[in-house]
């Protein structure tokens, strides 16, 4: 990886200037995704995480349905402001689409039911420490990303397009490219109210 995991760690921010400039392979880039979808930790070794990886033209059409299910429910005169926010997540080169496969944790609730109401639970860490670790490892290798949200608007619309399996829960959106321009500088809350040690 171009950089260590402190750094990568320390450096990984939402990025909403990006361009489609592919400084990193798409290759490289499925390699990234595949590693986190295989070794991200799961509750009772699940491995509930399910992604679509989207390049370049379906990348467009991704975003492309994002702005045609917001043109409805966003007031005119608020729309150019979210064409704007659209239009740079599609600036980039392509989109991680994150789901859970909730037949697999309805299983588990079945088979332990001790633990039932834990396991939705225990799904939602899942699917954030592998979105976390794939925008780390892009940022990694020097890309850009984000995290959305806008699952429930488009979810019909985008299980359609690409024929996503009906027990899979979407749950984000992770538009990434190339970084054109750093984020704000971040302030941070002191470590000492946030972190008690005890030896």
């Amino acid at each position: 990886m171009a950089k260590d995991i402190y750094q990568a760690v320390k450096e990984r921010r939402s990025y909403y200037n990006i361009d489609d400039q592919k400084i990193v392979s798409e290759e490289k880039i499925e390699e990234v995704v595949k590693h986190a979808v295989k070794y991200t930790p799961t509750s009772f070794n699940s491995q509930t995480g399910r992604v679509i990886l989207l390049f370049n033209d379906q990348h467009n059409k991704f975003w492309n349905i994002v702005e045609s299910n917001l043109r409805p429910v966003v007031p005119e005169s608020e729309f150019d402001s979210t064409k704007d926010k659209i239009d740079g997540f599609r600036s980039g080169f392509g989109t991680v689409l994150f789901y859970e496969d909730m037949e697999i944790v309805e299983d588990l609730q079945q088979r332990f039911p001790l633990y039932s109401d834990n396991f939705p639970r225990w799904s939602e860490h899942s699917t954030g420490m592998l979105q976390y670790n794939i925008w780390t490892m892009l940022e990694a290798e020097g890309l850009g990303a984000s995290l959305q949200h806008y699952t429930e608007l488009i979810e019909e619309d985008v299980k359609a397009e690409w024929d996503v399996a009906e027990e899979w829960r979407f749950v984000a959106q992770m538009p990434f490219g190339n970084p054109v321009e750093e984020p704000d500088e971040k302030d941070y809350e002191p470590l000492a109210e946030r972190i008690e040690v005890y030896k």
